[in-house]
């Protein structure tokens, strides 16, 4: 090419012919070409090309990350771990980043299966080292159900520690934005701001410590960072089917279900909480007894607080006849506990204040609940009459906590669920594992695990949502990342475990066989030798020749049994010492905790039971009784 034809009139027009290799500039709009391919016949064929917009850069992320894998068997579940960790460890980029981004493919890039494993990492090192197996963290799971219903716990006052929240104050702008909210809405209401006392500096953490024992910054306190959580799981795609709230807890679920608005709420527990603490101070004792029984040994000055478990009630009254009482509980070896509070709540020491809080939740719009949610003082559902009565909620303050009842209820209604503990600590979600209330598809998950837990809460709560996944619930993976610059990088597909199911000719030798048998190369499975029933000949049977013909069922080949494979079998040795001491220490927890005792793993600690330290200490001295040996706590 030299020039075009004159009567192109391409000096008129905005293009050119390019006659020689050049740089393709642009102002910064997309590049766009046509490409006319023109045949000698007259087909010709014509496209225009767009230049594809910039690739999405990673950016920063979470300090932990959430790997998840699934697969449709056990097996494949365990090869799909290994093929990643094999990846990541191969891999040359190994920055946060990365991590972050190998994360969210797993989340939104790959279809949930039933068999499913969880992992929450740092770093590529420890997310391989996990996925091995060769540290712990990795958790199993399987979806028996899709997406089953979640209801959330709500724990009340004595969950409360020092900074709890801090972590995902930190991370997560959902929660903080909702902390913050509330924190100016109480601003003025309390001594001193809240976030003074939940977050404090270096400098201030003991003040901050003694104030949030006082119940009248507990109280707000601990509805904050509850409400907040809350908030934090809906966003993720989490949503309660139904509400169960201990004590303070109530007044979540209450704001949750639309009963009251969250100013009112927040006003309301503020008044509450400084009622209560200008009464006379009084106590608290854990005992590990039935409410029955207890009621029967009750002195009439003291109040039963709480009825949290079948075996395990709250004693609240005056600090002198609760020593008394205490005391006398010790001597007839009941385990107990004193309780770390300033005041006895839930008691006839609360009869004062009963009618001042109810004139003050009077002033206060109340709804028909829009979420179910169980009540407190009666632990069953609570009603429109009840949620909208100022009566009810200023008898609550007084009147007994039956989360034992309220537990019961759901392990009957709604045994298809997932318990989530929506606040600080693990109190209800270990309550709920309670033997009695245990069922087959019924489990409980911590949001913030135990306060005695050296992880952060971003780990703890992170691997809560993973557990959630593993048990079948749907997360909102997209809005779990939204505020991120996420990308979508190569990682190994399914490991299909190839099995053959092809059916090999008959076995030479069998009647109907013409040609010997065929063995495939491969690692294909092969039928092994099993201890198939037998059946023995008698004298006058027939014996059946290598030409007889085969009969399908009873009548087919069966295995030979020799004479050693049946010394060997009865052979077998009686049951060992162990065997008769596992038996009885059952029998000690079915007395105890009313568990059954084929539902006992004999290989799960009594904490995987759902026995708390106080039930562990009247097994110790169940087991001292029964066995004559003293058994620690730590043992």
């Amino acid at each position: 090419f030299r020039e075009p034809n004159p009567k192109f009139a391409i000096d008129e027009t905005p293009f050119f012919i390019n006659d020689r290799l050049r740089e393709w500039e642009s102002d910064g709009s997309p590049r766009i070409a046509g490409v006319s391919s023109f045949g000698v016949g007259g087909t010709n064929a014509h496209a225009v090309l767009e230049e594809p917009p910039a690739s999405r850069r990673s950016g920063p992320s979470r300090e932990r990350q959430l790997l998840v894998l699934s697969a449709k068997t056990e097996s494949a579940a365990d090869a799909a771990c290994a093929r990643l960790a094999d990846h990541l460890e191969a891999a040359t980029d190994t920055g946060t980043e990365f991590l972050a981004d190998v994360a969210h493919t797993l989340q939104v890039g790959r279809n949930g299966m039933d068999h499913r494993r969880i992992v929450v990492c740092a770093d590529v090192p420890g997310a391989v080292a996990t996925l091995r197996g060769e540290r712990d963290g990795l958790k199993k799971g399987y979806r028996s159900r899709r997406d089953p219903p979640v209801v959330f716990l709500l724990p009340g006052q004595g969950a409360q520690y020092p900074n709890m929240g801090r972590a995902l104050y930190d991370a997560e702008p959902t929660f903080r934005a909702h902390v913050d909210a509330c924190a100016e809405i109480l601003d003025g209401r309390l001594e001193a701001p809240l976030l003074d006392v939940l977050y404090p500096g270096p400098d201030a953490e003991e003040e901050a410590a003694r104030r949030l024992r006082e119940t009248h910054i507990t109280q707000p306190a601990i509805f904050v960072i509850e409400y907040a959580l809350a908030r934090q799981w809906m966003e993720w795609g989490v949503q309660p089917s139904a509400l169960v709230g201990h004590s303070v807890g109530e007044f979540v679920a209450a704001c949750l279900a639309g009963v009251i608005d969250l100013e009112d709420a927040l006003d309301l527990l503020a008044r509450r909480g400084r009622l209560m603490h200008d009464l006379p101070g009084g106590g608290m004792l854990a005992v590990a007894m039935k409410e029955g029984a207890l009621r029967e040994l009750l002195p009439d000055d003291l109040s039963v607080a709480a009825i949290n478990s079948p075996t395990s009630c709250v004693v609240s009254g005056p600090h002198g006849l609760l020593d008394a009482f205490e005391a006398e509980l010790e001597t007839q070896e009941v385990s107990v506990r004193r309780l770390h509070t300033s005041h006895a709540f839930h008691s006839a020491m609360m009869d004062p204040v009963v009618d001042t809080f109810a004139a003050q939740v009077a002033l206060k719009a109340l709804r028909a609940p829009q979420i179910p949610f169980t009540s407190s003082v009666t632990g069953g559902g609570i009603t429109t009459e009840m949620a909208t009565d100022p009566r009810y909620w200023a008898s609550h303050l007084r009147n007994a906590v039956r989360f034992a009842d309220a537990r019961r209820l759901l392990a009957e209604e709604r045994a298809e669920s997932v318990l989530l503990e929506v606040g600080p600590g693990s109190t209800l979600s270990a309550l709920s594992n309670h033997p009695a209330f245990r069922s087959a598809a019924q489990v409980a998950i911590s949001s913030l695990g135990h306060v005695l837990d050296e992880r952060s809460e971003l780990e703890r709560i992170l691997e809560a949502v993973g557990l959630l996944w593993a048990e079948g619930v749907e997360i909102d993976w997209g809005r779990f990342s939204a505020r991120e610059n996420r990308i979508r990088v190569a990682l190994p597909t399914y490991p299909f475990e190839r099995e053959r199911y092809w059916i090999d000719p008959p076995v030479a030798g069998v009647a109907g066989s013409e040609h010997p048998p065929t063995r495939q190369a491969g690692p294909w499975p092969t039928r092994q030798a099993g201890p198939w029933p037998t059946q023995q000949a008698g004298p006058g049977a027939p014996q059946a020749g290598p030409g007889a013909p085969q009969q399908a069922g009873r009548g087919a080949p069966q295995p030979i049994v020799t004479a050693v494979e049946e010394s060997m079998a009865a052979a077998r040795p009686a049951p060992v010492r162990g065997e008769w001491i596992l038996a009885h220490i059952k029998e000690v927890m079915e007395d105890l905790g009313g568990l059954e005792p084929d539902d006992i793993d004999a290989d799960a600690t009594f904490l995987d039971l759902g026995f708390d330290s106080l039930f562990l200490t009247q097994a110790g001295l169940a087991f001292k009784k029964k066995f004559g040996v003293k058994v620690a706590l730590r043992q």
